[in-house]
């Protein structure tokens, strides 16, 4: 089951569940489909007045993940169901599924190839740590769909960055790594839009920690993490190791690989996280990318590029890429 957020040109934020080329909007679904009961107890729960989120038809502590799973598993016994509801996804607004969760934490060097192919050494879970950074929310995550605009300030080494991004969907803190995928609502796609040569100041005097800042301040610009399209819930992925990873540029394909491969696992990095920070519903656990950035061959984005970022089996994150402003 895949839950995304849309918008359509006569409606605000709406809940639905996504099928790749089509979505069915929960609200039409649940007219359709749930029986008397279902509807008096979902019209009951909302006189709450709470807004609704998409956390909400989620595991595992979602208030109406039981009736979404309900109707979902109405629909997949009935094709025909999905072809009278639904409404074609490219006729309505993709939105990021968690427009603004508290934490957006991201990896770096969690795929051993990738450490390489950057001139670093590969190394063994046992010899390090996860490598944590954030990002700001509010002002990098973008909608499916939406054009990445390449900055002004710096645009001349903008890269890619495909990974699994982790939703987590209750409060946790010090969980071990055997129970940590218990605390997960589901998964979703991230590109990790990257300035490989951003140098604020470029004459400025050398002090100890620049390279590490100039890196940090490259994965902040605006819009430079697009998000989507829909969240795939925790327990239609048991496994999150087996993940298949693909990223095309303009039709070629860039990165090929699996999450088989990360060093430190979803369990294992929100083990290590939570260890220290309290997560919250809706915090975004960004888990790395595997080999094939375009900084390995001096190969960077442009403006009339087009991403497409697929993770099976929940989807393609799509992004055009457009000039940058003064």
């Amino acid at each position: 089951m895949r839950i995304c957020r849309f918008a359509t040109p006569a409606a605000t934020a709406a809940v639905g569940f996504y099928f790749d080329d089509r979505l069915v909007p929960f609200d039409r679904a649940l007219g359709k489909l749930a029986d008397a009961t279902e509807q008096n107890l979902w019209q009951e729960s909302r006189r709450t007045g709470e807004p609704v989120s998409v956390l909400d038809f989620l595991p595992p502590q979602g208030r109406f993940a039981q009736l979404a799973r309900t109707l979902h598993q109405r629909m997949a016994a009935d094709a025909t169901i999905v072809e009278k509801l639904a409404l074609l996804t490219s006729s309505v607004q993709l939105l990021v599924p968690i427009p603004r969760p508290n934490k957006l934490l991201l990896l770096a060097g969690n795929y051993n190839e990738h450490i390489k192919e950057g001139g670093g050494t590969a190394t063994e879970r046992a010899e390090t740590f996860p490598y944590v950074f954030m990002k700001p929310p509010s002002t990098t995550l973008v909608d499916p769909d939406a054009p990445l605009t390449i900055p002004a300030v710096s645009p001349h080494a903008i890269d890619w960055e495909l990974e699994l991004a982790v939703v987590i969907g209750e409060k946790c803190k010090g969980v071990r790594e055997s129970d940590a995928l218990k605390s997960v609502a589901g998964y979703t796609i991230v590109n990790d839009i990257s300035d490989r040569k951003f140098r604020p100041n470029p004459g400025r005097k050398k002090r100890e920690r620049d390279s590490f800042f100039d890196w940090l301040h490259g994965k902040w610009h605006d819009g430079f993490c697009p998000c989507g399209p829909a969240i795939l819930s925790a327990d239609d992925l048991p496994d999150p190791q087996s993940v298949t990873m693909r990223l095309q540029r303009n039709g070629r394909t860039m990165q090929d690989a699996t999450t088989a491969q990360q060093i430190f696992s979803v369990a294992a990095v929100i083990e290590f996280i939570s260890s220290f920070v309290t997560l919250e519903p809706g915090d975004i656990i960004s888990t790395g990318t595997p080999a094939g950035v375009g900084n390995s061959t001096g190969t960077y984005l442009q403006p009339g590029d087009l991403l497409e970022a697929t993770l099976a089996p929940i989807g393609t994150l799509r992004t055009p890429v457009v000039g940058g402003r003064a």
